[in-house]
């Protein structure tokens, strides 16, 4: 991340649980809705539940990771993130590294929830990209501050969006992950790589940027 990373992060936090929550549609179907719609539809609700003061940090740090696991496409995240060395892993390796991956994620943007501070989410528009995917574009609007725009690359999955990417202030969550596994994986390897994942979500520590 940027300079700015705990704010970032902060953003990444509450901007992951809008636009997740938002891919719902209130139970409707995603595909019967353009993604900006659906995001625009039910943000104001989200940061509602961010701003609930009768939750707990605790709390909201487990709905924000039961809405991540559920609604961003991991596999695709980490095929995206690891591109070529993804296939010099064994299925068993790609298996362990998405499910610590997932986990890391949660644990690093999901921790800085209770630093929410009155932001909320805009849609300014939305583009298609290659293929079927589309970009969803957001600002965090913050009381204090200036605003920070985080963009979601969304992708459907059986009929349902799924988040592939985020990227905050033009830096992407998938680049700058891509950056800090490719130079793990050249120094020690696939499997270490997956062992340092582990170890540092055990201690509920991030990696080092």
């Amino acid at each position: 991340m940027k300079s700015n990373g705990i704010v970032a992060r902060i953003a990444c936090s509450a901007g992951i649980a809008v636009v997740a929550m938002a891919l719902t549609a209130r139970g409707s179907r995603a595909s019967d809705s353009p993604p900006t719609a659906i995001v625009q539809q039910t943000s104001d609700e989200v940061v509602a539940v961010l701003a609930n003061k009768s939750l707990s940090a605790d709390q909201k740090r487990h709905d924000v990771q039961d809405i991540v696991y559920k609604y961003f496409d991991f596999e695709t995240l980490s095929r995206l993130v690891l591109a070529r060395n993804w296939k010099q892993m064994t299925p068993q390796q790609q298996a362990d590294f998405v499910e610590e991956f997932k986990r890391h994620l949660s644990m690093t943007y999901g921790k800085n929830v209770e630093s929410y501070n009155d932001e909320r989410a805009v849609v300014i528009g939305d583009h298609k990209e290659a293929g079927d995917d589309w970009t969803v574009k957001t600002k965090i609007v913050r009381p204090s501050g200036a605003d920070i725009l985080v963009d979601y690359r969304v992708r459907q999955e059986n009929g349902a969006w799924k988040v592939i990417d985020v990227i905050i202030e033009g830096v992407s969550l998938v680049a700058n992950f891509r950056s800090q596994f490719q130079d793990i994986i050249s120094n020690r390897g696939p499997q270490q790589l997956i062992d340092l994942l582990r170890e540092k979500n055990a201690k509920g520590e991030p990696l080092k940027s």
